[in-house]
């Protein structure tokens, strides 16, 4: 589907928002939580030929309007040089940009009688459309890592997750999240749990839920946005 940028900013010093706007709806299926896909290169150059994985990259839909015209990505600017960084930091009002519908089955279970979100700053691109999702009844634990506040990505009502901050240790397997979690009076091991971000991260709170907490792995959706030297993840 063709769109294109219509403006840009920064949300945390880390972090950018990107609109994209389309002349026709989008008009395939949406769960809040989905991503889309993006074509960074030409998949018919030179460059895309010789690499296929360079073509494309993967980005969370913040939010989409009601009247599906528009749409908003939140990309954290984490380090390195791959090209969805390059995009992320360079995408300017005016841009043309090509993608795929929303895909991807990390959306909250309506069905659960409490939901548990846990995650770095990467996961909250996914994590604010899935809270909006949830009916202001809906019982919602949960903890939201970044470096320091200044990092911390605005999130939106009425629910809210404790905040935990690195403040100079690792992202990657991180004891702060895995501790702040630990920390939590859930009500039992019968929810939806969300994991999101670093991988090795979610998989060591996975693990603890489920050896620690007696949660069954099917209640446990885990979606690693990224990973040290790892590239085309979100």
């Amino acid at each position: 589907m063709q769109a294109r940028v219509t403006e840009t900013g920064l949300v945390t010093p880390t972090m950018r928002r990107i609109r994209l706007a389309t002349e026709t709806p989008i008009a395939f299926p949406y769960r809040p939580g989905q991503h889309i896909r993006v074509q960074i290169n030409d998949p018919l150059s030179v460059q895309g030929i010789l690499r296929p994985s360079e073509t494309l990259r993967t980005y969370t839909i913040w939010d989409l309007d009601p009247g599906r015209r528009a749409l908003e990505l939140r990309a954290h600017l984490y380090g390195g040089d791959g090209i969805g960084l390059r995009w992320a930091q360079e995408a300017a009002p005016g841009d043309a940009v090509t993608f795929w519908w929303p895909q991807g089955d990390f959306f909250v279970r309506d069905e659960a009688p409490f939901h548990l979100f846990a995650g770095d700053e990467t996961a909250s691109a996914a994590f604010g459309p899935m809270l909006r999702a949830l009916g202001a009844g809906a019982r919602v634990h949960g903890v939201l890592e970044s470096e320091s506040p200044e990092h911390d990505p605005p999130m939106p009502g009425p629910h809210e997750l404790r905040r935990a901050h690195r403040r100079g240790a690792p992202g990657r397997a991180s004891k702060t999240l895995l501790a702040a979690v630990a920390g939590l009076e859930l009500p039992g091991n019968t929810g939806a749990a969300y994991l999101a971000g670093e991988a090795r991260t979610c998989q060591m709170i996975r693990d603890y839920l489920v050896r620690e907490r007696n949660w069954p792995r099917k209640a446990i959706h885990v979606k690693p946005f990224w990973a040290p030297g790892k590239r085309g993840l979100h």
